[in-house]
């Protein structure tokens, strides 16, 4: 046997793996809009007060006028007239009473109100593609055994 004959050359392969990525189109989806109306209710508590004045007659002789007061919840204002005598005198004529009255009462209303509600819709694929997988091999060392 020669030396090349006893000399055997084994190749030592590796296999290496290769990702490729691609964009895929999986589908398509349709957004639609819709706006619809809907009865809504509203409930609140209203809050009214009424005025009502009541002329009182004084027809008395004061010294000095009286000024606006309070009393039991009534606005009392008075009203000054002077009256010519043969002396001049501040006569309270009459005062002005303010009662106040306050009620409550509950409102109920109906309106119409708007929505917008959103439908997503997806549409078929529109093609298939394929996702490519690379291995590549080939020799990485070669070497020589005896």
């Amino acid at each position: 046997m020669s030396q090349d004959e006893s000399r055997v050359s084994i190749p030592v392969i590796e296999e290496r793996l290769r990702l490729d990525k691609h964009e895929v189109e999986m589908g398509r989806v349709r957004i639609r809009t819709k706006t619809e109306n809907y009865l809504g209710r509203l409930s609140e508590e209203l809050e009214r007060e009424r005025i009502a004045v009541e002329r009182v007659p004084v027809d008395r002789e004061v010294s000095e006028p009286p000024s606006m007061r309070e009393e039991n919840g009534v606005l009392i204002i008075p009203i000054f007239e002077e009256v010519l005598v043969v002396e001049k005198r501040l006569v309270l004529k009459e005062e002005l009473h303010v009662h106040r009255e306050r009620t409550r009462e509950r409102l109920e209303k109906a309106a119409t109100l708007k929505r917008t509600r959103v439908e997503v819709q997806r549409e078929k694929r529109a093609r298939s593609v394929e996702r490519p997988t690379a291995l590549k091999t080939g020799p990485i060392n070669t070497r020589s055994t005896r």
